[in-house]
């Protein structure tokens, strides 16, 4: 097999490479952390010097960033993966949002490469468990050799040759998955306040139609035990949350809610801190009912 490019090794990188590595694949590997890459070399990835000596040496590149702008910069950029000259597919599992899925379609496209997008659900543990979901659009004539290498990372799926078709369906579940926290925070105030116990509330939620991934994952990890440290940091959801509302008005879609959650986000960036966890919402929410309880050290 040709070797498989992987750039970007941050927290969601890292555990798919490794699964990648464990698999026996031939990786090459490169990150700005020279410890990251130092990681999956011990796994039995070969380093790359830079992005573009990562597609000098493979045919299909990964890369998983935190930022659309990074992504754009790292494969359309001077010394980017599309001037490699062994690169033929390139997947970005970031959540980049549509637009910039179709402008990498296009100037990957002028470079004689395929472009697909195929951002991710599962967090950190989903990553190191090959347990994610995964999102992906792009052209379908070589889309098999894709897939057979996203499987490694979870359930795949096919959404069209559409450039960002994936990425829109990331929103749309970034969406419902950030307004489930918001929620969630609004009705576990609300109860508190009233006297009710935190956790027992949760326990009739999750029995109950109230149910949803926030109630069943985040409450009992991170805010219940007031460590709102589930693993996915507030400034990566609000900039999902504003590639959402970004692109429904492009669409002439109108996002009360969503728009109200972007704007929440801000706010824990601002009140609580530009490291927060994106469980601080619950944090936000409690200040404005005034209600006072333990907060993280």
């Amino acid at each position: 097999m040709s070797k498989i490019g992987f750039i970007g090794l941050g927290r969601m990188g890292a555990g798919m490479c490794a699964r990648l590595c464990a698999a026996g694949l031939p990786v090459v590997v490169h990150d700005v952390s020279d410890g990251a890459i130092g990681a999956m070399v011990a796994l039995g990835a070969e380093a790359g010097a830079s992005a573009l000596d990562v597609a000098n040496r493979a045919e299909i590149v990964l890369v998983s960033l935190p930022m659309p702008d990074i992504v754009h910069e790292v494969l359309l950029g001077a010394s980017g993966v599309a001037d490699g000259s062994a690169v033929k597919m390139v997947v970005d599992l970031s959540t980049s949002g549509p637009a910039m899925a179709q402008r990498l379609s296009e100037g990957l496209s002028a470079h004689g490469i395929a472009s697909y997008d195929a951002p991710v659900s599962g967090g950190v543990a989903g990553a190191r468990d090959g347990k994610l979901s995964l999102m992906s659009s792009g052209p379908e004539e070589t889309w098999p050799q894709v897939e057979a290498i996203l499987q490694h990372f979870g359930k795949v799926f096919y959404m069209g040759e559409t450039p960002g078709a994936g990425q829109t369906m990331k929103l749309v579940n970034n969406l419902l998955g950030a307004t489930a926290i918001a929620v969630t925070a609004e009705g576990m105030t609300l109860g508190i306040k009233a006297g009710l116990d935190p956790a027992k509330m949760i326990e009739v939620l999750n029995q109950s139609t109230g149910i949803n991934s926030a109630t069943r994952d985040k409450w009992p990890k991170s805010v219940l035990p007031r460590t709102f440290d589930f693993g996915f940091a507030a400034a990566l959801s609000h900039k999902d949350m504003r590639l959402c509302v970004d692109e429904a008005q492009a669409l002439g879609v109108d996002l009360p809610i969503g728009t109200h959650v972007r704007d929440l986000l801000k706010r824990v960036l601002d009140e609580v801190g530009q490291d927060a966890d994106f469980t601080a919402m619950a944090l936000v929410v409690e200040d404005d009912a005034g209600l006072t309880l333990e907060r993280p050290a």
